[in-house]
């Protein structure tokens, strides 16, 4: 099943779904009920008791399906908010790196947005216009920010933050090729 915003995957309309199984299996049950009574008070045509235990078997059936399915949607609803917790404090920890990164190589406020400019993937234009400034100088910011990571472009200063977040750190940075352990 697909997730859109609006889309079947949405936990009420789950719900709505139990729910129209509750209210069948109640009419269900209900009519076993009525039927079982008049079983007993004797008014039975012939088959008829087999059709009632075959419809009482049918109502338990639904019964026990409405039970796991509400036991099944509780645990993707909290494996869900696990999930987007998990997730949240993930991307804190990357933003933590590299702004570590980014103070460690001592750039300037117009540097620092740049970069993080950078990092989101917007191109040298597409920066510029963010930040209200020509293109020659955003080129200039970022030069200066390779200069500063030890890099000699983008993908290395990409590479680099990478390496570094997954805990090996460049040794070469004199020549910005990365150097990476075998």
């Amino acid at each position: 099943m697909r997730h859109t915003p609006n889309g079947p995957a949405q936990p009420w309309v789950l719900i709505a779904v139990i729910a129209v199984q509750a209210i069948c299996a109640a009419v269900f049950l209900g009519d076993v009920i009525a039927d079982l009574s008049g079983l007993e008070a004797g008014e039975a045509e012939a088959g008829e008791r087999s059709h009632t235990y075959i419809e009482g078997l049918a109502a338990l059936a639904l019964t026990a399906a409405i039970v796991i399915e509400t036991r099944i949607l509780m645990w993707l609803l909290r494996r869900k908010a696990h999930l987007e917790e998990s997730l949240s404090a993930a991307q804190a920890a990357v933003q933590d790196v590299i702004n570590a990164e980014f103070a460690a190589w001592g750039l300037t406020p117009a540097e620092l947005d740049v970069a993080n400019f950078l990092v989101k993937g917007l191109s040298t234009a597409e920066i510029a216009a963010m930040r209200g400034s020509a293109e020659g100088t955003v080129k200039a910011q970022l030069n200066a920010i390779y200069r500063k990571s030890g890099t000699a472009n983008r993908a290395e200063l990409m590479s680099l933050l990478i390496d570094t977040m997954m805990g090996q750190r460049q040794t070469d940075r004199g020549e910005g090729a990365a150097a990476r352990p075998a």
